[in-house]
């Protein structure tokens, strides 16, 4: 052969190496791409397990994940629900994505985001969700319009919320399974593991690798809970009587109510049982070795500061470490070491990392605010890059804050902790070492002028980047194919806080505006309501005390609703409501296009009591 066909024959066997080779050609076949189940509670903290020390409590199956898993033990979310979950799904800033809040309209995680259930489904996962979305109740937000082939969930942030199905107490309750509302059987965190362990065989058994995400409701307020599991907690503190009376002591100096701490530990234990449970499935079926597993939690706990919080300050929605450090666990047998990582972390680079790791990066978007671990969890690399990372999230509308003098739902700078390595900066005044520190007592601000300087030329750069964008809500659309009827309820009144149940039996006094977008001109109908349809109540109905499986709903008021009056855009009317009637109607035509939307409830003089806490919208044809 000549020295230039032997030449050309290796161009040609290294074009083919390189082809066979390149990073493309190099991914894994898809059946064979590890099933990722994402689990995350709600409303408990780093310290109410017992790998991290809590004294009394016991939770063995999480224990058990934890010795099996890297901990990031220096791990962020948002201080509040919904800003969590946000950045979990898009890994993206809160402030970035526009799910900033847990009501008040501003839950709506940005309707253009791709999230992590599009990149999974894209790269040929079946997808599900089973649990708390909280990213929006209507389209296109909803977890079905999300990229979710399979979706179990209730609307807003609690069971038992505003746009609940009416009097959901946790037990045998109605959730909306694919669109529709479903009734199930058992209590709720029960359900949802079963389901999705249910969905996780029938995937496995089509061939195709599954992401499982199961956000659950629990350990969030109404504490309730199977009795049974109350009585495992009362053995647990009992078991050391120096150790009760040292819990006592600790909520009587608070004060908190214990009967309420057994509820909320008791919700642990069940959780932790369904890990067992979970576990168990993954270990039986064969999967678990080809598995990503990962727990976290929401923010930080509602109870840790009362009793145990791993030597932390603060709790739930505040920005000291106890409000937005949280434990998260990732368990990948045979591919990641069980370590500790303590570099500095963040609820959104689960996003990207999961990805890296499960060979699918390819379907990201970009580019994120978090970053993929994945290098970092194999042990190719030491540390992680120099990093500074904001939490800002909108407040609701009656906290009482320090940073403004106005309504602390409206997103402002000054609203944020920065943190860098060990530095933690709040509300741009206040620097604390968390190395030295944890419980944060001593402000070093003065002492160390140029971390402040660096940290708050950081901020300010940050806020620049989205202080536009985050002061434009998102909208709900009406009168689409996809969701018709619709509807509309008190949780996305902009910057008023309406999302519980309770609010509604005591009749708020409270009003606000829905930011719409109409999908298609025509005809529409609009029934105000005060009390939901299915529960069949009139305008004007009070209601008993509801005893209900593991509690009580308080007593519903009678509000002297005479008229109703309903203005959105350009069409303002006013319509008497007759006693006997569950609503009050109203048609007109609109255009297609963004739209507010108010409504009124009025009295015999016409004067206003409160806006229409529930609003069936509908499309007609004529």
């Amino acid at each position: 052969m000549s020295l230039r066909a032997t030449s050309l024959a290796i161009c040609v066997c290294a074009a083919l190496v390189g082809q066979f080779l390149s990073p493309a050609s190099l991914r894994a076949d898809p059946d064979e791409r590890p099933n990722i189940v994402l689990v995350m509670t709600d409303d408990q903290g780093y310290g109410d397990f017992s790998f991290n020390g809590n004294p009394y409590i016991q939770t063995p199956a999480i224990d058990q994940l934890a010795s099996q898993s890297v901990q990031l033990t220096d791990f962020h979310v948002a201080p509040m629900c919904t800003p969590t979950r946000g950045q979990l799904l898009s890994g993206l800033d809160a402030f970035r994505n526009a799910a900033i809040n847990v009501s008040s309209g501003r839950t709506l995680l940005r309707h253009d985001l791709k999230t992590m259930a599009d990149v999974f489904q894209d790269a040929g996962y079946q997808t599900g969700i089973f649990g708390k979305w909280h990213l929006g109740d209507n389209h296109p937000f909803r977890p079905e319009d999300r990229g979710f082939d399979e979706a179990l969930w209730f609307p807003s942030s609690h069971i038992n919320s505003v746009p609940d199905h009416w009097d959901n107490d946790y037990f045998d309750d109605n959730y909306i399974h694919n669109g529709q509302r479903v009734a199930y059987s058992g209590y709720c965190t029960d359900v949802f593991f079963d389901e999705a362990i249910e969905w996780a065989k029938q995937s496995n058994s089509q061939g195709s690798p599954f992401f499982a995400f199961i956000p659950l409701n629990s350990a969030h307020w109404p504490w309730f809970v199977p009795d049974q599991y109350r009585d495992r907690v009362r053995q647990m503190i009992g078991r050391d009587q120096a150790l009760q009376q040292e819990l006592q002591q600790k909520l009587d100096a608070t004060p908190s109510n214990l009967e309420d701490l057994i509820s909320f530990l008791a919700m642990g234990l069940n959780i932790d049982d369904n890990m067992r449970k979970l576990n168990q499935f993954l270990d039986e079926s064969g999967l678990a070795d080809n598995t990503i597993l990962v727990f976290l939690t929401d923010n930080g706990s509602t109870f840790g500061h009362h009793y145990f919080n791993a030597g932390m300050r603060g709790k739930k929605t505040q920005l000291w470490e106890g409000g937005h450090r949280v434990p998260c666990l990732i368990r990948w047998p045979n591919q990641l070491a069980a370590q500790k990582v303590d570099d500095l972390t963040h609820v959104q680079d689960l996003l990207p990392t999961l990805a890296d790791l499960a060979d699918c990066d390819e379907h990201l978007p970009g580019p994120l605010d978090g970053i993929s671990l994945a290098d970092r969890l194999r042990g190719e690399t030491d540390s992680l890059a120099d990093r500074m990372l904001v939490i800002n999230y909108s407040r609701m509308p009656q906290f009482k804050v320090t940073y403004t003098k106005g309504n602390p739902a409206i997103p402002r700078r000054n609203g944020a902790a920065v943190m860098w390595k060990k530095w933690r900066l709040l509300e741009n005044k206040r620097l604390y070492n968390v190395e030295d520190d944890l419980y944060q007592d001593h402000n070093v601000a003065q002492a160390h002028p140029e971390i402040v300087a660096k940290m708050r030329a950081h901020l300010t750069t940050w806020w620049d980047g989205v202080k536009d964008d985050v002061m434009r809500p998102e909208r709900v659309v009406i009168g689409s194919e996809q969701e018709n009827p619709s509807l509309l309820t008190a949780c996305e009144w902009l910057d008023i806080f309406v999302d519980q149940q309770v609010q509604i039996r005591r009749g708020v006094l409270k009003n606000g505006v829905w930011h719409l977008i109409v999908d298609q001109p025509g005809t529409y109908e609009f029934a105000l309501r005060r009390w939901p349809k299915e529960s069949g109540l009139k305008l004007d109905q009070a209601i008993p005390m509801k005893q209900v499986t593991d509690g009580t709903f308080p007593a519903g008021v009678s509000l002297p609703i005479k008229s109703g009056r309903l203005k959105i855009g350009d069409f303002d009317q006013t319509s008497p409501a007759d006693s006997s009637d569950e609503s009050i109607t109203f048609r007109t035509q609109l255009t297609a296009g963004p739209i507010e939307m108010q409504t009124w409830m009025l009295n015999s003089k016409q004067q206003p009591i409160c806006g229409a806490y529930y609003v069936d919208v509908q499309r007609v044809d004529e």
